[in-house]
C-alpha cells in the first residue's frame, strides 16, 4: 500500500490489520480506528483512509485499486507527452511546409 511517506509503509499496513482484525470486537469499524490511533500517531480520519484504500484493493470495497490508480498516472503521463510531441510535430510541419 503506497502512501505519502509521511508514515512508514510497517506502521501503514500494521493499524490496517489491526483495525481489520479487531473491528468485530467493537461497535463499529470507527470505533476499532479509534482504539488503534494513538496520541502521536496517525489520527482516526488518517487511518480510515488507509483501511478504504486497503478494502478497495483487496476488492471488498468498490472502487479503483491502488494499482489501477498508478495505471492511469502512467497513461495520463503518457498521454501528455504524445501531445506534446504532436504539437511540436505540427508546429514544424507548417514551418517547413
Amino acid at each position: 500500500m503506497p502512501g505519502n511517506g509521511r508514515y512508514p509503509a510497517e506502521l501503514r499496513e500494521r493499524a490496517v490489520r489491526m483495525v481489520l482484525d479487531n473491528e468485530r470486537l467493537y461497535g463499529s469499524q470507527w470505533e476499532a480506528i479509534c482504539s488503534v490511533t494513538g496520541k502521536r500517531g496517525p489520527t482516526p480520519e488518517t487511518v480510515r483512509l488507509w483501511v478504504r484504500r486497503a478494502e478497495i484493493d483487496v476488492g471488498s470495497r468498490p472502487g479503483v485499486t491502488t494499482a489501477e490508480r498508478e495505471r492511469i498516472k502512467v497513461l495520463e503521463r503518457e498521454n501528455r507527452e504524445l501531445r506534446r510531441a504532436n504539437e511540436i510535430l505540427k508546429a514544424a510541419s507548417a514551418f517547413f511546409g
